[in-house]
């Protein structure tokens, strides 16, 4: 039964994930296409962002009191009524307006977005054992992001084919077949904690989420520094590439970055000896800082920018990939069982101050010195990831996952 749970949950994450990734691409472009600024691009995704960190405190919250299957469904329902409200802005109205209508949509968008991310990744705690714990976080983590990417490509197919409103409806009438599958089929509580925590504890008390959370806020703000705005407005303003090429590379970089997480536990047990999780997140957060720092030197200095762009972010999505699926595995690691709605939610209310910081920092750096301001900003912050992962402390015994058991897994 828990694996039909996870099944289900897992199921109903990756619907809403492919129309998250396809409804981001839809608005980029859209408003790209509109004249919109870099900055006005990214004011766009800010509310979004910001929802999130909100959602994922509340909903943590509201998921262990009522049942993390009622906080996906909510987090769909809230997602069909983004999608089929975006389908009345109209380019016709004032500018002002349209932002102003967009950013509510999207703020709406970002509520369902992590209301479904934070009940798809606790409800892992409650079906894995200890030695698949990381498997299945990986894979859950790691096809979400896959089909966010397929999503980039859905998105800007529908938007060629059937328009900016067609696009919208088809997405809304996907994710209302699933809502019903999952009423259907999804009717067990998942996640219910045995007490009722009161709303302040929506706050950590556990040190060793507070240094995690810290870590992630700067691990995602480096991703989204360059990946939001500045990237595809560089692309598409400096390199000449077409909408198309655009949304196919950022696809093509999402998908691969989610099958690295993936089989991150595999290949991190290619040196045969017992993981040691935490000084893996300090040694990968170290090689994303070198990384990233070598992609802007190419570009600030003007040196096969096009193969350093292309060549360098592929190797960049490689080791954020390793990163990110380390720290998934280890909030659940330091989560408490009876808590981890709670924790897992204000984990991700700090990945989602990461990305609302990115958010704005990409379309600012972009106006005032481009993709290689952006790709120093990004550094500065990979840099700060890992002097904070410095500090992490060691994973509680009983949830460590020793490289035979990730092995045998598969």
């Amino acid at each position: 039964m828990k694996l039909r749970n996870y099944v289900l949950v897992t199921a109903g994450y990756w619907a809403f994930t492919v129309t998250d990734g396809a409804l981001r691409m839809l608005v980029l472009l859209h408003f790209h296409e509109l004249g919109y600024s870099p900055v006005a691009i990214a004011f766009l995704f800010l509310s979004y962002e910001f929802m999130g960190i909100l959602t994922n405190l509340i909903g943590g919250w509201v998921g262990s009191r009522r049942g993390l299957n009622r906080t996906l469904v909510a987090g769909l329902v809230l997602q069909i009524g983004a999608l089929a409200a975006l389908t009345l802005e109209s380019p016709s109205w004032e500018r002002w307006l349209s932002v102003t209508f967009v950013m509510a949509m999207q703020a709406l968008s970002g509520v369902a977005k992590d209301l479904t991310k934070m009940s798809s990744k606790s409800a892992v705690k409650t079906v894995a054992g200890d030695g698949s714990l990381f498997r299945l976080v990986a894979i859950l983590t790691g096809s979400k992001n896959a089909l966010k990417g397929v999503g980039f490509f859905v998105g800007a197919a529908l938007l060629a084919s059937i328009g900016y409103e067609g696009a919208l409806w088809s997405m809304a009438a996907a994710l209302a077949v699933t809502v019903v599958g999952l009423l259907v089929f999804l009717n067990e509580d998942i996640g219910r904690s045995k007490k009722k925590p009161p709303l302040r504890s929506v706050l950590s008390k556990s040190t060793s989420i507070n240094r995690l959370s810290a870590a992630r806020i700067f691990l995602f703000g480096a991703r989204d520094i360059w990946f939001v705005v500045a990237l595809p407005v560089f692309l598409a303003g400096e390199l000449d590439w077409s909408d198309a090429g655009v949304g196919g590379f950022m696809a093509v970089w999402v998908i691969g970055y989610g099958i690295v997480q993936s089989f991150a536990p595999r290949l991190l047990a290619l040196g045969g000896r017992e993981l040691d999780e935490v000084r893996a997140a300090r040694t990968w957060a170290l090689v994303l800082a070198a990384v990233s720092a070598a992609i802007a030197v190419f570009v600030a200095l003007d040196l096969a920018v096009e193969v350093a762009i292309v060549g360098g972010l592929i190797v960049f999505g490689v080791v954020f990939a390793m990163n990110s699926s380390l720290h998934s595995f280890l909030v659940l690691a330091y989560a408490d069982d009876d808590e981890v709605a709670l924790d897992v939610g204000f984990y991700y209310a700090a990945n989602a101050v990461g990305r609302f910081v990115g958010t704005l920092l990409s379309g600012v750096l972009a106006l005032w010195g481009g993709l290689p301001a952006a790709l120093w900003g990004s550094t500065a912050f990979v840099v700060l990831t890992w002097l904070l992962t410095k500090r992490l402390p060691p994973v509680p015994e009983g949830v460590s996952v020793t490289l035979a058991s990730v092995d045998a897994g598969d």
